[in-house]
C-alpha cells in the first residue's frame, strides 16, 4: 500500500520488504481522496498484500476491507475517468 515517509507519500519506489512492514488500511475517505490511477495501483498493492499474508491474520482481513473500500470507491466512479 502506501507508505509516508518524512518527504510525504512514497507509492511505488519502497522494497517488497518496506511495503510488508508499513501495510496499513485504506479507508473509504482516504480512497475517495485519490486518483483513479493511485486507486488501481492500491488494489493491486491490496491484491498482493492478501495473496501474500497468513490465513486468518490482520493483515489479511486489513488487505480485504482495502480491497472493498477500493472497490466501492471506484464503483462510485463515472467509466473512463
Amino acid at each position: 500500500m502506501m507508505c509516508v515517509g518524512p518527504k510525504g507519500p512514497e507509492w511505488f519506489g519502497a522494497s517488497l520488504k518496506q511495503k510488508e512492514d508499513t501495510m496499513k488500511l485504506v479507508s473509504r475517505f482516504e480512497a475517495a481522496s485519490r486518483s483513479t490511477a493511485e486507486l488501481h495501483g492500491l488494489l493491486a498493492e491490496a491484491y498482493n498484500a492478501f495473496a501474500s499474508a497468513p490465513r486468518s491474520s490482520q493483515e489479511r482481513r486489513d488487505a480485504l476491507a482495502s480491497m472493498r473500500n477500493i472497490e466501492d470507491e471506484l464503483a462510485t466512479r463515472a467509466p473512463g475517468l
